[in-house]
């Protein structure tokens, strides 16, 4: 059975059947060129094999750098050196309204100048006036207490004790003399009144003697009875007689007896009341006289009390003027004539824009590499100036807060922690953002 070639064979001798179909000057050629196609092909059959039996190596990872940070940024505001200050009206004037509003926007006031007046500064400074006249009052009163009396104060108090004196011996001696005819006319009644009875009684008894006669006589039948009647009568009329004078008498003393006791006491009233006028004019002539130092205090004290009135009254008219703290500028007018003033607003916004500040909110995490003297760029965030403002780190804050100035970003965190820190802009930047207090910026602070 003859040899039937196999595929390898048949593949290298199909080429050399072609081979000497060529003619001689191209044979060798083409030959190299097949001799290079299959020992390529060969090796990379080879190489497949073995690459197929080992597993495939991973390539190394290449190591990366993580760049180093260059600046720390943060947004932030613009405002005045010191912050901006609100002078409002004192606590202690409640209600208060602006009378006379004395400044503008943007003009520029100096330290405890008058921004304001309020619409109490008329009773206040009414109340000033009386206070000063008070103390005039005081002043006057005592000088007249260091004087002492006068002359003619003096001089008419002794003349009021003399007066008092004549009128006193005056009255003593109208009284007496009251006195002593009332005794008088006592005695010489006395001695009338019983003179009549001393003659009413002889009379009663001479009657009754003629009647004991005329009744003998009546017994014998000599007289008739009637006429024994008759004279019955007379002593009848004579006892009553003499009883009317006796009861007359004593009525007539004991009149009299009245009125001389009643003019000896008036006489007593009298000179006790006008002998204590006298010793009360006579003190007072004391304490004209003298000068007490209790009475030089208590002028003192009293003008002390009023000096001290004016010096409160002052106060209280002071406050009806609002004056700037410091100087600055005026940003914003708060409070307008005829409005109250408000606690929290005050009158006015006022900065010192001679001087801008930048304050940004840097975040906790950064707030490390930040220091003092660093140098900040600061851009606009909504573009309200163009370029760049050129600051220097002047403050870095000691507390850590949420953010006052917030993203335009509405998914951005609110209550992210930040430390404010202070930028001192260039002079020159300054003036470029002098009227742009609260403008929100960017910031970034070269490390």
């Amino acid at each position: 059975m003859g040899h039937k070639p196999d595929k390898k064979e048949q593949i290298f001798s199909k080429p050399l059947e072609r081979w000497t179909k060529i003619p001689s000057a191209t044979n060798f050629a083409v030959l190299i060129v097949i001799a290079g196609v299959l020992a390529t092909a060969i090796a990379a059959v080879y190489t497949l094999r073995i690459v197929g039996q080992r597993p495939t190596p991973q390539p190394a990872p290449t190591p990366t750098e993580t760049p180093e940070m260059q600046a720390v940024t943060a947004r932030g505001r613009i405002e005045p050196q010191g912050e901006v200050t609100q002078p409002s009206a004192s606590p202690s004037i409640q209600g208060a309204k602006v009378d006379q509003l004395l400044v503008s926007i943007g003009d520029q006031v100096g330290a405890n100048q008058v921004i304001a007046v309020l619409d109490d500064r008329e009773r206040l400074e009414a109340a000033v006036e009386r206070a000063e006249k008070q103390v005039k009052v005081a002043k006057a009163n005592l000088a007249k207490v260091e004087a002492g009396a006068k002359t003619g104060r003096i001089g008419a108090q002794e003349a009021t004790i003399k007066r008092l004196e004549v009128e006193l011996i005056g009255e003593r001696d109208a009284q007496q003399t009251k006195i002593t005819r009332l005794e008088t006319q006592l005695q010489e009644a006395q001695t009338a009144q019983d003179a009549t009875v001393r003659r009413l009684e002889a009379e009663l008894r001479t009657v009754e003697k003629d009647f004991g006669r005329f009744e003998d006589l009546a017994l014998e039948g000599v007289i008739s009875l009637s006429e024994l009647d008759s004279r019955r009568l007379q002593v009848e009329t004579a006892r009553e007689q003499l009883k009317e004078a006796e009861a007359n008498r004593t009525q007539t003393l004991k009149t009299i007896q009245e009125e001389l006791t009643e003019a000896k006491v008036t006489r007593t009233q009298t000179e006790d009341i006008l002998e204590e006028q006298i010793n009360e004019a006579k003190k007072t002539l004391e304490e004209v006289k003298e000068v007490r130092p209790v009475d030089v205090q208590q002028a003192e004290a009293e003008v002390e009390s009023s000096l001290a009135a004016v010096v409160q009254a002052k106060a209280d008219l002071e406050l009806a003027y609002v004056r700037a703290p410091k100087s600055g500028r005026v940003l914003e007018i708060n409070t307008k004539p005829g409005e109250i003033v408000d606690s929290e607003e005050g009158i006015i916004d006022l900065g010192n824009t001679e001087q801008m500040m930048v304050v940004a909110e840097v975040y906790e995490s950064d707030i490390s590499k930040v220091r003092l003297g660093q140098r900040a760029s600061i851009t606009s965030e909504s573009n309200v100036f163009e370029g760049e403002l050129q600051g220097s780190v002047s403050e870095i804050g000691l507390q850590i807060g949420k953010k006052d100035v917030f993203d335009t970003d509405p998914a951005a965190a609110v209550d992210v922690r930040v430390v404010e820190v202070k930028i001192r802009l260039n002079p020159e930047d300054s003036q470029r953002v002098a009227s742009l207090t609260n403008s929100q910026v960017i910031v970034e602070i070269s490390l």
